[in-house]
């Protein structure tokens, strides 16, 4: 009722009751929050696979076995976890599509929100994604090289299916620049840059990964993310790329991140969903249930 009212414009202290055609009224006023605070941050787990097995590096390299996806896949999703994301490594520079039978392995396996990223080239990609149990794709390197692709898949999909990953190194000068191929090339082009243009085509959500920061566990690049923010026009932003303990996933949403995305820490047993939930509900944070 809440959400309806503020959709329809209506007053900002109650929504209307809910009245039957039988002339019986069903509840009472609902309070609606005026706050203007928006949705609740999410806490999402990340699956990077290669050859069907979930793996986890630093700064994209040295790869470590971790595990099935489907069986961490279920152990985030009963530790709370709002949300997961699945990332196929390695299908973008083998030239393959991304591995569906893992996505349907780790859907049979959760109850949440899923989204699918590695080897999307066309819109038939992103649809078998779609069809094997995913609700959002995300698209990285090809989104990049082919505009069509991201304005496609916003267009087809809906613009809350279509992720863009942005992957970020520092250059010499200090710029936030794109970089591409799991990090293996380097453009010249701002990160901010392709942030706004990659809005105005559609995209729903930005996934930025700090190269130099993945697997440090030194936290997030605040910095890069408050760009990101600034360039995105309200579109939510995903921080991920350095996550080492709860103040750093803090830091990342008064950064201006919507979630934060965290790997290793949960892959190693250090930390736990719930427990991250617990310390950033006592720091002020409106936690999901």
């Amino acid at each position: 009722m809440a959400l309806l009212a503020r959709w329809l414009g209506l007053s900002a202290h109650s929504a209307l009751h809910v009245d039957a055609s039988d002339g019986k009224s069903y509840g009472e006023p609902v309070p609606i929050d005026a706050s203007g605070t928006g949705l609740a941050p999410r806490i999402i787990p990340c699956l990077d696979v290669h050859k069907g097995r979930v793996v986890k590096g630093t700064r994209f390299l040295s790869l470590k076995d971790m595990g099935q996806p489907e069986e961490l896949a279920a152990r985030y999703a009963s530790d709370g976890a709002d949300e997961l994301v699945v990332l196929d490594i390695s299908a973008g520079i083998d030239g393959r599509t991304h591995d569906c039978t893992v996505i349907r392995a780790v859907r049979s396996a959760i109850n949440l929100p899923l989204c699918a990223g590695g080897g999307i080239r066309s819109l038939a990609d992103a649809e078998s994604l779609f069809a094997s149990g995913a609700d959002k794709v995300s698209v990285n390197s090809q989104g990049f090289m082919d505009h069509a692709l991201v304005r496609g898949i916003a267009h087809e999909f809906g613009s809350q299916a279509c992720v863009v990953a942005v992957d970020a190194t520092r250059g010499p000068d200090g710029r936030a620049i794109v970089v591409l191929n799991s990090g293996t090339s380097i453009t010249k082009t701002p990160v901010s840059d392709w942030i706004h243009q990659a809005a105005e085509l559609g995209a729903g959500e930005f996934l930025i990964t700090s190269r130099d920061r993945d697997g440090t566990r030194d936290g997030y690049d605040l910095a890069l993310l408050k760009e990101a923010k600034s360039a995105a026009g309200g579109v939510p932003v995903i921080a991920s790329g350095g996550a080492g303990k709860p103040e750093h996933l803090l830091e990342g949403l008064r950064a201006g991140a919507d979630a934060v995305l965290l790997a290793g820490i949960l892959h190693d047993g250090r930390e736990s969903v719930t427990a991250l939930k617990r310390c950033l509900a006592v720091a002020g944070e409106r936690m999901r249930s």
